[in-house]
């Protein structure tokens, strides 16, 4: 089990080890392979203009979840990490539970269970009901990441603002991410 502790850093240190963990919501998930890092001095982050109703997680303890609506449509799920910050989980590889997340997903394609913020929360059955709840008690459990896991990193995807910072992170190779990292021409 990760403890708490390990939260409390800068986010895109947490991101980048987070790839390769294993998060289980209700005994439903599988190995972490893509996230995006958040902090408060980001202009992409929702805690650069302060603190409101609806990111208060982000400045309240570390290890904590992060809930939000995008677009009014996909709830996303991010881990609280230093105040003000936070880690997106874009992207995870099925292994446990995989006919609870067909179910709520409505296909039975390993690649589209969870492969993006929105499928990935529909697939794990995470909502608002969630957010704030401490990342070390049921129905979270996150195992830590395995030694010599290959990290691509890049520009993080869906933003319009900050979207030079390269704090989203990725397994190499893995066919669920939620995008595929751009190879550098040359």
């Amino acid at each position: 089990m990760v403890p708490t502790g390990f939260f409390d850093r800068p986010a895109h240190l947490v991101a980048r080890e987070l790839v390769g963990a294993t998060l289980l919501v209700s005994e439903v998930g599988g190995r972490i392979v893509e996230t995006e890092a958040y902090d408060r001095d980001d202009p992409a982050s929702h805690s650069f203009s302060g603190p409101t109703p609806r990111n208060a997680a982000m400045f309240g303890p570390a290890g904590r979840a992060y809930i939000y609506r995008s677009y009014g449509i996909h709830w996303c799920f991010n881990m609280v990490c230093e105040p003000g910050s936070a880690v997106l989980i874009r992207a995870v590889e099925p292994l446990q539970g995989l006919n609870e997340m067909s179910l709520r997903r409505g296909t039975n394609d390993p690649r589209l269970l969870c492969a993006g913020p929105g499928r990935l929360c529909q697939a794990l059955a995470i909502d608002r009901s969630l957010d704030g709840r401490p990342l070390d008690e049921p129905p979270f459990r996150i195992e830590s990441a395995g030694a010599g896991e290959v990290i691509e990193a890049g520009p993080r995807i869906g933003i319009s603002r900050g979207v030079e910072t390269p704090w989203r992170f990725g397994l190499r190779g893995s066919p669920y991410l939620s995008r595929p990292f751009r190879r550098p021409r040359g």
